[in-house]
């Protein structure tokens, strides 16, 4: 029962270092990839705003474009 113990202790230090390594040390990188993640959701929508104004003002060049990028749908 006491190594079950120590186990867990030595378990949740290790979990405690991991997590100070990872926000810690590489919080730059973390803060990074959330700005990134934010400048891809941007950019995401404004493609999609951009393809509805398209959509609306002429179906064809859409259909067009939606062929030349997305393919056909089987």
């Amino acid at each position: 029962m006491l190594r079950t113990l120590f186990v867990v202790g030595a378990l949740a230090m290790l979990g405690l270092v991991a997590l100070k390594l990872v926000f810690g040390l590489m919080g730059p990188l973390v803060a990074l990839l959330l700005w990134l993640l934010g400048l891809a959701i941007k950019v995401a929508l404004l493609g999609f705003v951009g393809y509805v104004v398209l959509r609306i003002a002429s179906p064809s060049t859409a259909d067009r474009l939606k062929e030349r990028w997305g393919g056909r749908a089987y």
